[in-house]
């Protein structure tokens, strides 16, 4: 599964790949609505952040985002299309993450992870720091906020350069 740079046309691939990610989890159709904007890969943000996508069979399947803060560098997408998760392609696409962030110097990478993926960032070696409380129609809601140490030897990155 080759993992390339995100090309600027791909943002309207990007965006439904996003959106059907999100769709999976089963959340309120207006919600969605309300996170559209976050969902929404534009040209422009590929252009200025760190995104490549995943190919299979010449579809994009996924893709990941890095984007640099001043205090570290941050996961800000990753997003498998629903009929190809479970196949080990979010696990590539998050070990070319954590490679290419160390790549350019971080130290670790932060997460706000939807809850759903939680599970996985854990799985993958991450680690909970926080969270962000919210409210959405009355109710309560947390956003996790991890962090995966890239200064650790046995992390996720190795073979990182044999996925491409």
């Amino acid at each position: 599964m080759p993992i390339i740079p995100a090309p600027p046309s791909a943002a309207p691939a990007l965006s439904a790949i996003a959106w059907a990610a999100k769709t999976h989890w089963g959340y309120p159709a207006h919600w969605l609505v309300q996170w559209r904007e976050q969902l929404t890969i534009t040209p422009e943000f590929i252009a200025a952040h760190e995104t490549f996508m995943a190919e299979v069979d010449g579809e994009i399947v996924g893709f990941h985002a890095l984007l640099e803060t001043a205090e570290s560098w941050r996961l800000e997408h990753l997003w498998i299309l629903p009929e190809q998760m479970g196949r080990g392609f979010g696990r590539r696409l998050f070990s070319h993450a954590t490679a290419r962030a160390a790549e350019r110097g971080a130290l670790c990478l932060t997460i706000e992870a939807d809850p759903y993926a939680e599970p996985f960032y854990q799985h993958m070696g991450a680690v909970r720091t926080g969270v962000i409380r919210g409210e959405i129609d009355g109710r309560s809601r947390e956003l996790p906020i991890l962090r995966f140490d890239l200064t650790k030897s046995g992390d996720s990155r190795q073979g990182a350069a044999a996925l491409g």
